[in-house]
């Protein structure tokens, strides 16, 4: 590919506004940020794309998107940058912590080496406009510390992970090191109020490794200090309270929900995966999904349990069984396939498939056979099981994930809780009995009843007039004020 032709700012001399996306090479950030842009570009507004060759190729051909070619829109360009070879081990299961530490080094690449030509690139494009919007990953904040200095250009903060989150990490640091401005036992009190003991939310430190605790603290010391707001995939109906609780202990910046991002409705391409013809076969509601998502890397005793657990449970299921990404998912040096017991797919006949491939998420949550989603609990697919209605399994492995469970399972009530998931290894048994608790138990159709609810509201609300449409629309008023 040719760098220079791709990195070429394809606009006319009198456009008035253009918006920059610059995602965490990551999975789960780089699909959210390629949502909001379609999004945005819906409204006839330029976006630019920016990152790795390898990484965005990876999020197109992975997009998930409302029956169109989102990387084909005319309004989205996507500008490819060179960075030195950066390390791309392959995930390790018997690492002594589950975060994919493996994935580290591209992130370091990405926000170390990105910041000169990105630099570059958004000089060229203000010269061209009236206003040039910027909206980064707040973990590639280091590759953004020039923009303040670039003429005619605001930037917008994007946190990947929930309000929930970004709320209880931003008191934790503020009781920890200082008041801020606020009253004297303030932030002790709000913190008290929205995070009380009882909900035992995971501390930060046990979600996280040291090395990514100190990746974090270098993008955070390079947020632009005059930003023009910050930007989360949610809305006020599903964390109203906690949206609030960032603007009372952050009134400097003006916070937008403008979630959730993913298209609500999807249309079968051509030639659709093969699961959906199986869930096509299946009664309403009867089958669970297992997906752990892309950074998480089992070990062979674990899958074999989960294998066993599944089987005992007499449910219905397809289950995708895939090991984490490496850094460049198009290494296929070192690919560990895992594998299932001996016999185990005479064993489940058509109870259930296994994928070890990729599979279309939305498509199979959006199914009408779809009636759990035993996950891992990133905020994606937090946001895609609460827009489809589904309930949760939540078996949380690193990050955000265990602060997410405690919001979809004990403050959204739109989940049951895998009590074992900080042991070592969940037995199987333990699995049998926590997907026959949400697919036929009366607790399990209490949670259901809930999912469904909350997945009425906000699909509601995203519908023309509804108030998270509105906001939207409000963002887009103001950055094309």
């Amino acid at each position: 590919m040719n760098n220079e032709n791709n990195n070429a700012v394809k606009i006319s001399n009198d456009l008035p506004i253009v918006v920059v996306m610059v995602p965490l090479p990551a999975q789960g950030h780089l699909n959210q940020l390629l949502h909001l842009s379609h999004h945005i570009s819906t409204f006839h507004i330029p976006v630019h794309f920016v990152g790795t060759a390898t990484h965005n190729r990876q999020v197109q051909l992975r997009r998930v998107h409302n029956g169109s070619q989102i990387s084909s829109h005319p309004s989205i360009q996507f500008h490819d940058f060179d960075i030195p070879p950066f390390p791309s081990p392959p995930p390790n299961p018997a690492a002594p912590h589950k975060f994919p530490s493996h994935l580290i080094p591209s992130f370091i690449a990405a926000a170390l080496h990105l910041h000169r030509p990105l630099a570059a690139f958004l000089r060229a494009l203000s010269s061209k406009v009236k206003r040039l919007v910027v909206i980064h990953d707040s973990l590639m904040s280091s590759a953004l510390q020039d923009v303040n200095a670039i003429p005619n250009t605001e930037s917008y903060c994007f946190h990947s992970v929930s309000a929930f989150t970004v709320a209880l990490h931003n008191l934790e640091r503020k009781v920890r090191f200082a008041n801020d401005g606020h009253k004297d036992g303030e932030i002790t009190t709000i913190y008290q109020q929205y995070f009380p003991k009882e909900l035992n939310v995971v501390s930060t430190e046990e979600c996280f490794p040291t090395e990514f605790l100190e990746f974090i603290g270098s993008q955070f010391r390079h947020l632009p200090k005059m930003g023009a707001g910050k930007i989360y995939n949610t809305c006020k109906f599903i964390e109203g309270e906690f949206l609030e609780v960032i603007q009372r202990i952050e009134p400097e910046f003006r916070h937008w929900a403008l979630g959730p991002f993913n298209p609500l409705k999807i249309s079968k391409p051509p030639c659709s995966h093969s699961c959906m013809a199986w869930l096509d076969q299946q009664e309403p509601r009867s089958v669970i999904y297992i997906s752990f998502g892309t950074t998480t890397t089992m070990k062979d005793e674990q899958i074999k349990e989960i294998a066993i657990g599944l089987a005992r449970s007499d449910q219905k299921f397809i289950w995708v069984l895939r090991d984490a990404d490496k850094g460049d998912v198009f290494d296929v040096n070192e690919i560990r396939k895992s594998n299932l017991p001996e016999g185990y797919n005479n064993l489940i006949g058509d109870q259930g498939l296994v994928i070890k491939d990729w599979a279309p998420q939305l498509e199979i949550l959006g199914h009408w056979a779809t009636g759990g989603f035993m996950t891992h609990c990133g905020w994606n697919s937090c946001i895609e099981s609460i827009t489809t209605g589904v309930p949760v399994i939540a078996w949380p492995m690193h990050s955000d994930q265990p602060r997410n469970t405690v919001l979809m399972t004990r403050v959204l009530c739109v989940g049951v809780g895998l009590k074992e998931w900080q042991q070592e290894l969940i037995m199987a048994g333990a699995i049998e009995e926590v997907v026959r608790k949400l697919m036929v138990s009366e607790e399990g159709a209490k949670v259901r009843r809930n999912a469904e609810r909350l997945g009425n509201v906000v699909r509601q609300s995203l519908e023309e007039g509804g108030e998270s449409r509105k906001e939207f629309e409000a963002f887009v008023a103001h950055i094309t004020r």
